[in-house]
């Protein structure tokens, strides 16, 4: 196949070229504009390819083509970045965190700082914001943990638009992400524990196992759906699970139901919230998981609701605008 865009018609330029071996030659020839489409390849424009959804970064997102030229730094840079956003996450990933991270990020390229920079500074703040909440110093814990959380958008993000990524910065963000949140409520218990302000009654060691078992047991699931079901994650299964994404027990809907705590006085509810709320998150996705494997066995083929954005959006228009930019 040849896509190319610009106008209609003959007015149109190639751009790229996915042709079998013997036409290589002429498909190069007719990139650097000496030749014409090989006989026999289809043509198609961007948004006619059969490529929408991004397992990865779990969105629909149809290729698009901006020509580089003098005026247009401002919308390729915008198109750059918004390319390398997830669509499928929490609500302050998704709302709070674009304008800012967008900024950073080009502060960052100016300043010459790598993706690996930004996680080992972010890894730092994991470690502060977990010896604030072991020593009874909740704000200054939420300020670290908040501006990690805010550098934890940032490190991927600078990755995608500077092709710095490595296999190394990879496991590294994603082993910082996948175990620290249950230590961060651990601290924080433990903290209000020295400073006499744990009053529920509920036991301390009661909350942790519920926290650190339902944490475990979710990623579980959402691993057994992504490598036993449909290979793409189980937030992006149907627009229910892309909504459930956005408030479900991670770290950053648990670090507003801390801070929430915190302004009401209140630290030690905050964190029997955040147990409760990780199981019945949970419980949630397990009773979607269970579903999935029932839909599996009589259709045969899970499919996400995000590779046939079209059909939905006549279903679900709010998941379409939220999920996939479609008005």
């Amino acid at each position: 196949i040849v896509v190319r865009a610009g106008g209609k018609g003959d007015g149109q330029t190639p751009f790229a070229a996915h042709v079998k071996a013997e036409k290589a030659a002429e498909a190069e020839k007719m990139l650097l504009g000496r030749g014409s489409v090989p006989e026999g390849v289809e043509v198609y424009e961007p948004d006619a390819l059969p490529v929408a959804f991004n397992m990865k970064l779990r969105k629909y997102d149809p290729p698009l083509v901006v020509k580089l030229e003098a005026g247009k730094e401002k919308e390729c840079e915008i198109e750059l970045f918004n390319w390398s956003y997830k669509g499928v996450t929490d609500l302050v990933t998704k709302w709070l965190w674009p304008a800012p991270a967008r900024r950073v990020v080009g502060l960052c390229v100016k300043a010459g700082l790598r993706p690996n920079h930004v996680t080992l500074l972010g890894f730092i703040l994991v470690v502060v914001a977990g010896y604030c909440f072991y020593t009874g110093h909740f704000w200054s814990g939420l300020a670290a943990g908040w501006l990690m959380t805010f550098l934890d958008t940032v490190d991927g993000k600078l990755a995608r638009v500077t092709v710095q990524s490595s296999r190394f910065g990879h496991y590294f963000d994603h082993i910082i992400d996948l175990i620290h949140p249950p230590f961060w409520y651990m601290l924080w218990g433990m903290g209000l524990e020295s400073a006499g302000a744990y009053r529920i009654d509920i036991e301390f060691s009661t909350l942790m196992w519920m926290i650190f078992a339902g944490y475990i047991a979710g990623r579980l699931v959402e691993g057994c759906f992504k490598w036993c079901i449909g290979r793409f994650g189980i937030f992006c299964w149907r627009p229910v699970d892309s909504f459930f994404r956005l408030v479900t027990a991670r770290r950053n809907p648990c670090m507003i139901i801390l801070t929430i705590s915190l302004v009401a006085g209140s630290p030690d509810t905050g964190l029997a919230a955040v147990a409760f709320w990780t199981v019945l998150s949970t419980l949630f996705m397990a009773v979607r998981l269970l579903m999935a494997f029932y839909e599996k066995s009589k259709e045969g083929d899970i499919t996400s609701w995000l590779s046939d954005i079209e059909a939905e959006q006549k279903r679900n228009p709010l998941a379409a605008r939220w999920f996939a930019g479609k008005a």
